[in-house]
């Protein structure tokens, strides 16, 4: 079966039988060597709690539809995250207009990726192949690190959706970080392993966080989407990516977007003391350090922030 059908909402059941092992490395908290916390109370009518870790049977099987996206919930639910969690979805129009801001800075005129269009509430793709700024190579844009902090599906990172109505996205229209980037590679690659090679380099280059878990598992099958749709459409005939292929790409996703309290650098209901900083079992979060993608390194969280 395909790995993923390219609906909004990615089923759970479904990873499982495309890509075992793929949903396991989703659920992976780097730093605690578990599964990633639900971080809510949402679900405690199932038994599920906040400081609970989400195993693989509490979301598959006959709980295959227990983690939805945030339109697919409730309108109660809804609002009692935004009012409890400051859970507040961005529309694609707006991600579309801030991620064109950063372009713009970094390119030196306006955004080359996107023209406004209904008085800049929507937008069209620019037809043109990117062009890059002398002395910049597309390389270094493929490169350059990103965070989105408290990100919750990631709709900064990827816009395979509208987070606020559910409308899918085509991929040639996306306007995510990592879309930019995929979308760059895709116009400056001709074989399909040279487009694999530089699209993990993009993806070890896209980060975010946040505090809820179910939130983070969605945002971690988008990601893991968003390249499969994005080869997929620039590749239409090549053969899906291989059981491996595929969990090398979880295996990066699960370390660039982590589970934090983003105001103490820890896993949600970690103690957050100074003195953990230098413990071999720490309780504040790590990431992998990229530099040398062929020996990756684990560095604090909270170290590099300072360093900002």
């Amino acid at each position: 079966m395909p790995l993923l059908l390219g609906e909004v909402d990615i089923l759970e059941d479904d990873l499982v039988k495309a890509v075992p092992g793929v949903l396991d490395i989703l659920l992976r908290d780097r730093t605690t060597g578990r599964n990633i916390l639900w971080g809510t109370e949402d679900y405690a009518a199932l038994g599920h709690h906040a400081q609970d870790e989400i195993r693989l049977e509490a979301i598959t099987g006959a709980n295959g539809r227990v983690i939805r996206p945030r339109t697919a919930k409730a309108a109660h639910v809804q609002r009692r995250r935004s009012v409890e969690r400051a859970e507040v979805f961005t529309p694609a129009w707006v991600v579309n207009a801030q991620n064109d801001l950063i372009d713009a800075a970094w390119f030196g005129h306006p955004s080359p990726f996107t023209v406004p269009t209904a008085g800049g509430r929507a937008w069209e793709p620019t037809e043109r192949a990117i062009p890059f700024p002398e002395g910049c190579a597309w390389r270094d844009y493929v490169r350059l690190p990103r965070l989105e902090i408290t990100c919750g599906e990631a709709p900064y990172l990827t816009t395979r959706y509208d987070a606020t109505d559910g409308r899918p996205i085509p991929v040639p229209e996306r306007v995510g970080i990592l879309d930019r980037k995929l979308r760059v590679v895709s116009e400056n690659t001709i074989r399909d392993k040279d487009w694999m090679r530089w699209a993990k380099h993009a993806l070890r280059a896209t980060y975010g966080y946040d505090w809820q878990g179910d939130n983070l598992l969605l945002a971690r099958e988008n990601l893991l989407a968003a390249v499969i749709e994005a080869r997929r459409a620039r590749f239409p005939k090549a053969a899906e990516l291989s059981r491996r292929e595929c969990r090398e790409l979880a295996t990066i996703i699960s370390w660039n977007l982590w589970q934090m309290d983003g105001l103490r650098f820890v896993p949600p209901g970690y103690p957050a003391d100074d003195d953990l900083l230098d413990n071999p079992k720490p309780a504040h979060c790590r990431i992998l350090d990229w530099s040398d993608p062929r020996r990756p390194k684990p560095v604090f969280v909270r170290t590099l922030f300072r360093k900002g």
